[in-house]
């Protein structure tokens, strides 16, 4: 071994040193976005939800057609859509995962659907044409508004903290009826006001 190391030594030349230690192995770590997806699951599923999963490359009738959006609509537009071939696209949500699960067996139905949606958006702050999103949906006798309240404020307080506040505000989406947004108290101020939550 001292020939060898001798050998690498001439071969290597005058600039560089072989007495210095060698370099650490670069081990890999999970991604931040898979982190965060397996604490929401880990939450829900306390709640009682089970994960699905579907393709991501698409039938339009899945993707939009199911979902009572035409396909005149400006959504399913080609400037709006990744298009593989006629009526196959790479899903614009992952709300195709909801109509597959609903047609392969009856209620009651509790499920999280995450995974990769596509969509022809320009990069910037807020958009991007890849990203990962995140539904859910739950069918059953007796489920209520209050259900959905009660479902998302333990989320919230789950995931975030038991002292998260949460606020429902009705608002108008053309998919869902009735429909509202929902706020939570800011995790870094308590809600007193900070450059993040402004």
């Amino acid at each position: 071994t001292a020939q060898v190391a001798a050998e690498v030594t001439a071969a290597a030349g005058p600039d560089v040193d072989l007495t210095l230690p060698a370099r650490t192995r670069w081990r890999g770590a999970r991604h931040p976005v898979t982190l965060v997806l397996d604490e929401i699951f880990r939450v829900l599923s306390r709640l009682g939800f089970t994960r699905a999963r579907g393709p991501e490359a698409e039938t339009d009738w899945h993707n939009f057609t199911a979902l009572n959006t035409p396909l005149d609509h400006p959504a399913a537009d080609m400037h709006d859509t990744f298009y593989l071939a006629p009526g196959i696209l790479l899903r614009s949500h992952t709300s195709p995962v909801q109509i597959r699960t609903m047609l392969a067996g009856p209620p009651p139905i509790r499920i999280i659907a995450p995974g990769m949606c596509y969509r022809r958006d320009p990069w910037d702050a807020s958009h991007a044409p890849a990203f990962e999103q995140l539904e859910g949906l739950v069918v059953d006798e007796g489920i209520t508004f209050v259900d959905l309240k009660a479902t998302i404020a333990e989320f919230a307080r789950g995931l975030l903290g038991t002292q998260t506040k949460v606020r429902f505000r009705p608002s108008y989406f053309p998919f869902t009826e009735p429909s509202a947004e929902v706020d939570v108290s800011c995790t870094i101020c308590g809600g007193k006001g900070c450059s993040t939550c402004k």
